[in-house]
């Protein structure tokens, strides 16, 4: 595996991946539950990185409402399900996890809809920001609830 870090106006970014695709983006913030380690066989390619960075910088700075991007992640057939029904969701919509779990035709799923959104290896190119509760308050990201809201002002108003 390969990996770079980069920063950007709201964190430091770290990717991973190989020649199957993104494994990983890491908001690298401090806050929430996600952790986050270089493995020691793991190489640094910045140069590997170069095309989805620009396409993370193009979002970031609201340029950007899709992104072009293998994808190589590791989950379950559930975790595929939900992360395939997140990039879905429009650039700028909310959606709540209810609604997801409806989407995959489980209607009571809600909370396994937020187990899967909570190990979502790429935020950003699965949008999981972009999915509240159903209350309309923001509840859970991996990343914390703080750059949550960022993401969800960035889209809301580019």
């Amino acid at each position: 595996m390969y990996y770079t870090r980069f920063n950007t106006r709201i964190c430091e970014i770290l990717l991973v991946g190989d020649e199957k695709g993104l494994a990983r983006l890491h908001l690298n913030i401090g806050e929430g539950g996600r952790q986050f380690k270089i493995l020691d066989t793991w190489v640094a390619r910045p140069d590997f990185f170069v095309d989805i960075k620009a396409q993370v910088m193009e979002y970031l700075d609201g340029k950007r409402r899709v992104f072009a991007v293998d994808l190589n992640t590791n989950g379950t057939d559930f975790q595929k399900a939900v992360w395939e029904g997140l990039r879905k969701i429009p650039y700028g919509r909310l959606v709540t996890y209810g609604d997801i779990a409806k989407g995959l035709g489980k209607e009571k799923a809600s909370r396994a809809v937020g187990g899967a959104c909570g190990k979502n290896p790429v935020p950003l190119i699965t949008p999981c920001h972009r999915v509240i509760g159903a209350n309309g308050n923001f509840t859970g990201f991996g990343s914390g609830l703080a750059i949550k809201k960022k993401l969800i002002a960035l889209e809301q108003n580019p």
